[in-house]
């Protein structure tokens, strides 16, 4: 999963960062509507709302998993400490907070990661010896999950990471397109790197802790008997900094599609600067307090996952995608491909189960065959898109 999320991040960047540095936009949907219409703003918007709520519930559940092995005290309450401690600082600081706080967070998760946790585990665990005698042999093999399962992670995570409002977000700060691809890049290897040592973390936790209920708390439970107390507390923050990096940029992604293509668009255009600031703290706020409702409800990572990409990669993904690189999709076909995929997947997942992979498949394949239905098997009467150079 974190190797599809690392690939989406790269093919971001080697791909569509020269195009996107084009738009002068802060999101996603500016974007559609600069290339499409204002209508296909607002439906994207939306999705693209529904996405990031969610990345940022699986976060609150991640945090809140964490303290509760940590401190041990009752989930819900864990969930709202951890999660009030996030979007305090993301509405007190904004897009800069997220800034410097990613940077020490990257700091210290890779101390903790790779440099603690991993060799301390293994060590623990019995070196390599001891995975390889004690581990069943489909722990070494690398489609043991299954073919279905892991084209369901390309397809949710690769896909989506290519159009998530929380990493383009991330490309419209940097200083140049250069900057922007180099970054993006770099970040996509090193998830490569991420995955193959929390596997091994994993994989060394199945012989220590052979008995765990909770799979979600392997790490923080693996932690806690491989690390002596000083280590401990440098790893577990490490574990609380990776989250905690991934969902304040999550809220400001929530925060700014809401305030920026919701409220300043159609309902307070003539908004001032102060008014728009305040605005979108505001929603920060009722963000956090819904997404800590949600993730206290829900209390399943990958079942909040699941959802947030599917809706982004499938509803989204083919209309971003041929806006940039076709000037003859037009803004009617663009509209009802979002509202169409959206639809299917969300009544797929409410009819098949939030882990299938079918209403994903059948939600791109609707937005795909709407755009290119309504956009080049229609008289030229109804193409009425926006023309714009992004060659």
């Amino acid at each position: 999963m974190v190797v599809a999320i690392g690939t989406g991040v790269i093919l971001l960047g080697i791909f569509l960062t020269k195009k996107i540095s084009q738009f002068k936009v802060l999101t996603i949907s500016e974007l559609l509507e600069k290339r499409y219409s204002k209508e296909t703003r607002l439906v994207s918007a939306i999705v693209a709302t529904i996405y990031t709520l969610m990345l940022t519930v699986v976060q609150m559940i991640g945090i809140g998993s964490l303290l509760n092995v940590w401190l041990g005290w009752n989930m819900a309450l864990c969930i709202i400490i951890g999660g009030g401690i996030v979007f305090l600082y993301t509405t007190m600081g904004g897009m800069w907070s997220v800034t410097m706080t990613d940077i020490v967070q990257f700091v210290i998760m890779t101390i903790g990661v790779f440099f603690l946790l991993l060799p301390m585990s293994l060590s623990d665990a019995g070196g390599w010896t001891a995975l390889n005698t004690e581990l069943p042999s489909g722990f070494f093999d690398i489609g043991h999950i299954g073919g279905e399962r892991i084209f369901q992670y390309f397809i949710l995570f690769t896909l989506g990471l290519m159009v998530g409002q929380d990493i383009w977000q991330r490309l419209f700060t940097a200083k140049t397109p250069k900057v922007s691809k180099i970054g993006t890049v770099a970040a996509g290897i090193y998830a490569y790197a991420y995955a193959i040592a929390l596997a091994i973390i994993g994989m060394s936790a199945f012989v220590l802790l052979p008995n765990i209920e909770d799979t979600q708390n392997v790490f923080a439970e693996v932690a806690m008997i491989s690390l002596p107390p000083g280590v401990l507390g440098l790893v577990l923050a490490s574990v609380a900094a990776a989250i905690m990096s991934t969902a304040s940029g999550s809220i400001i992604a929530c925060s700014t599609l809401i305030s920026n293509d919701i409220v300043k668009r159609f309902f307070k255009p003539d908004i001032s600067d102060r008014g728009f600031v305040r605005i979108s703290r505001f929603t920060t706020v009722g963000i956090g307090v819904f997404s800590i409702i949600c993730a206290i409800w829900i209390q399943d990572i990958l079942v909040a996952l699941d959802v947030a990409y599917a809706v982004l990669s499938g509803a989204l993904f083919f209309p971003v995608i041929f806006g940039l690189f076709s000037k003859k999709v037009h803004a009617r076909a663009a509209f009802y491909s979002i509202i169409l995929s959206a639809a299917v997947i969300l009544a797929g997942l409410a009819i098949l189960g939030i882990t299938a992979t079918e209403p994903i498949i059948y939600g791109s394949a609707v937005s795909f065959v709407t755009l290119l239905v309504l956009s080049f098997f229609t008289s030229n009467k109804e193409k009425d898109q926006k023309e714009i150079n992004v060659s």
